[in-house]
This record gives structure tokens, C-alpha cells and sequence, in this order.
């Protein structure tokens, strides 16, 4: 029997303009449109893909609290990325450690939703 693994992580935001938002991320946070089926924009990086989706009546991100978060993406710098998307423009506190051994940064994007970008710092180490 085999061990399956993951090979990708894909996330689904539901925003209100998708065209704003798929912007955002390419002009601020440094990724690339890969695919625009009908109602969608893909916007990804390295082994990272966020489908953008368009949804004008979804309840709006900010409305809901702690449950806007909806990703951790592991970095291998966060502290160069963080420097990245300042230079950008966004305005963004700077990674700090934590007691369970990750470099973090909290992003928030225009819609609301929030992301925690993060970095291992045992393999900082190696």
C-alpha cells in the first residue's frame, strides 16, 4: 500500500471583484495569473494557487471575524518576502518568532480575508 502525499495547496476565495483582487495579488504580493476560466482568476506562486472567484452577494470576508483566515503558506525567507511586498506597498508588521518554532507574518487582503504567511526556523538553521 502506498502513502499518498500532497503535492499542492489551492485556495478558494469568494470576493466581490475579482479583477481588484486578482491585482492585488499579482502587484502586491508578487504572484502570477496562470488561469482565467470563465468567472475566475488563478493566481499562483512556486507550489502556492489562489482561485479567485467572483461573488458579488458572498458575505463579506471582514464580516467574519477570527474565521477570515483561510491559509498558512510556508515560505523558505520570509523575512526577503516581507521586503518584497513592502517595497510593493503593503503596509504589513514585520515576521516575528513565536514559541513554536515559526517566523510569522499576518497579511490581510483588500476583501478582508487573512493570511498567515510563515517560515520553519529549525530549517532556517540548516
Amino acid at each position: 500500500m502506498t502513502n499518498p502525499t500532497v503535492v499542492g495547496q489551492h485556495y478558494v476565495l469568494a470576493v466581490p471583484d475579482i479583477e481588484a483582487t486578482a491585482r492585488w495579488w499579482t502587484e502586491v504580493m508578487g504572484f502570477e495569473v496562470w488561469m482565467t476560466p470563465e468567472g475566475w482568476i488563478y493566481v499562483r506562486r512556486g507550489t502556492c494557487s489562489v482561485m479567485v472567484g467572483e461573488c458579488p452577494d458572498a458575505m463579506p470576508p471582514k464580516d467574519l471575524g477570527d474565521h477570515a483566515y483561510f491559509a498558512y503558506i510556508e515560505m523558505d525567507d520570509l523575512d526577503a518576502y516581507h521586503a518584497e511586498v513592502t517595497a510593493r506597498g503593503l503596509a504589513v508588521a514585520p515576521p516575528t518568532d513565536k514559541p513554536w518554532g515559526m517566523r510569522e507574518m499576518m497579511v490581510k487582503t483588500p476583501d478582508g480575508h487573512r493570511i498567515m504567511f510563515g517560515q520553519d526556523l529549525s530549517a532556517a538553521d540548516q
